[in-house]
């Protein structure tokens, strides 16, 4: 747990880094000059409440008062980016805040970026005919011929003429060509 003595040693820089008086600061602040005064000194132990007011006087974040005060713990989960970050003392708080914020939207949007090219990919795999499908259809073409030439119940109730109708498969990216094939008859078209 931070001492008082660190808090005020902390509030007093980041009040000399913002460049304002122990007056400026207690008017922003909403709290007496004395009062502030001891603060900085080590004298007297500011709650929460009275820490949030200082931090906004500063315009820094409450939570970088409440971590030098001890009332809470300094975030564990954060890599070796954002620990330099609130590592080095030549950033204001303010600073630090907002290049953990871009730091954080650029993750964000990253990931998002991420989930849209896994989606897309997925969608693509699910749209493309695969070459499985393919080959049970032409199974299943010869399967309906053989079954029409043996007179086999429901054979009947088969669109030979729908079945007959030609293929016309996608071209390939390294064949130019494109192939054509009815029931029985493959055929190279120019």
């Amino acid at each position: 747990m931070a001492s008082s003595f660190d808090l005020g040693e902390f509030i007093r820089e980041q009040r000399r880094n913002a460049q304002i008086s122990v007056r400026q600061l207690s008017k922003l602040a909403g709290v007496s000059n004395p009062y502030l005064s001891q603060i900085e000194r080590g004298l007297r132990r500011p709650s929460a409440e009275i820490l949030q007011q200082i931090a906004k006087g500063l315009r820094i974040s409450a939570e970088a008062l409440y971590v030098q005060a001890g009332i809470l713990d300094e975030r564990i989960a954060g890599g070796v980016v954002v620990d330099a970050v609130l590592a080095d003392a030549t950033l204001t708080e303010r600073q630090k805040q907002v290049m953990l914020e871009v730091y954080d939207s650029f993750r964000k949007e990253n990931q998002r970026r991420q989930t849209d090219e896994a989606l897309a990919a997925q969608v693509a795999r699910r749209a493309a005919p695969s070459n499985d499908a393919f080959a049970e259809a032409v199974d299943t073409i010869g399967d309906l011929d053989d079954a029409d030439r043996s007179g086999v119940d429901g054979a009947d109730d088969v669109d030979v003429e729908r079945v007959a109708e030609p293929v016309v498969l996608p071209p390939s990216s390294s064949a130019p060509m494109r192939t054509t094939m009815t029931r029985h008859n493959p055929r190279r078209l120019p």
